[in-house]
């Protein structure tokens, strides 16, 4: 490096001590050797100037080493100072720190460090690119379902003969009676003997048809009249003459007791004067009469009824006779060909 006038050239100060820690007969040089770096700012006003100090590192040390050296350099008070000649490959380590130290630090944020020379610094992350906010399709508007129309009532026809409105049978209703309400006189001349018609409650029928059918099949020119001489009335007074009750099979055991009707048959009493037919029986009918269950309910009146009236059973005459109405066709016709009427 050449020289320059001393209040304007770099001073290179190089500490060399020998093995024994002396300087004695060690001459001075500008050669530069490995030393300790000894870092210090320094200002100091002479006259018109400012002195400061700065570390350079320069290579070609030992091992490839870089050496440290301490430079002052003067800078002149009118503010165009010079700055100092640098060997080839030097790096200023002030340089370094003032490029640190100018960034403003964040509030609450750690102390910069100084990467080590020859180092970079690590890169920041890149910032995340914005997402684009995800837009949901708004749900289609879906017409209010109307709530179905209530189910209307299901009105049955009462079925003419029977009055049945259903054919459901239940074993037992509990035996409460209901009278069927109705007035009627008897219609033709002979003996007149009041009829009452009962029915259990809770059976599927009208009542007023199962009357009706009752009356009707008691004052049938093929009915007791024509053998007997009597005529029907139809009345829902206590002193009916016959009282006809349509009932559950359980019931009808309990109304016929002692007879012993096993839940399937029906009967008639004298005494009590009480024809009780049986709810399946009306229904489902008797195995002889296949299908005409009609024709069956006429023989079942008939049939309990004369019991009222102190007719007793009576057999088949023949086989293939018409059955005498007395013969008890709901087990079977004993051969003879089914009947309902006493007079047919």
């Amino acid at each position: 490096m050449p020289d320059r006038d001393a209040s304007t050239d770099p001073v290179l100060h190089v500490v060399d001590d020998d093995a024994t820690g002396g300087r004695a007969g060690r001459p001075r040089g500008r050669r530069p050797r490995p030393v300790v770096a000894v870092l210090a700012c320094l200002g100091v006003g002479f006259g018109g100037g400012v002195a400061t100090a700065e570390v350079w590192d320069l290579p070609g040390g030992p091992a490839g080493t870089p050496t440290t050296v301490v430079v002052s350099e003067a800078v002149v008070a009118d503010g165009a100072g010079r700055a100092p000649e640098r060997a080839p490959g030097a790096v200023s380590r002030s340089d370094e720190a003032r490029s640190l130290l100018a960034a403003p630090a964040a509030p609450g944020a750690p102390a910069p460090t100084v990467p080590p020379p020859g180092t970079l610094a690590p890169l920041a992350p890149p910032s995340p690119a914005p997402t684009p906010p995800v837009r949901v399709p708004a749900a289609p508007e879906v017409p209010p379902v109307p709530s179905p129309a209530p189910a209307a009532p299901v009105v049955r026809v009462p079925e003419p003969g029977s009055g049945l409105t259903g054919t459901e049978v239940v074993p037992d209703l509990g035996g409460t009676l209901v009278v069927v309400p109705g007035e009627a006189p008897a219609p033709g001349p002979g003996t007149v003997r009041s009829v009452r018609v009962e029915a259990e409650l809770g059976l599927p029928l009208d009542g007023d048809v199962l009357a009706e059918a009752v009356l009707a099949t008691l004052n049938d020119p093929r009915g007791w009249g024509a053998t007997d001489g009597v005529t029907f009335s139809r009345t829902a007074a206590d002193d009916a003459s016959i009282r006809v009750v349509l009932a559950s099979p359980a019931t009808t055991d309990r109304l016929c007791a002692p007879l012993q009707t096993e839940g399937r048959y029906s009967c008639g009493n004298s005494v009590t004067g009480v024809a009780v037919l049986n709810f399946e029986r009306w229904v489902q009918g008797a195995p002889d009469f296949g299908d005409d269950v009609a024709t069956y309910r006429q023989y079942l009146v008939n049939h309990e009824v004369g019991h009222v009236l102190g007719h007793g059973h009576e057999p088949c005459p023949a086989p293939g006779a018409v059955a005498p109405v007395m013969v008890q066709q709901s087990i079977s016709a004993e051969g003879c060909v089914p009947n309902g009427w006493p007079a047919p």
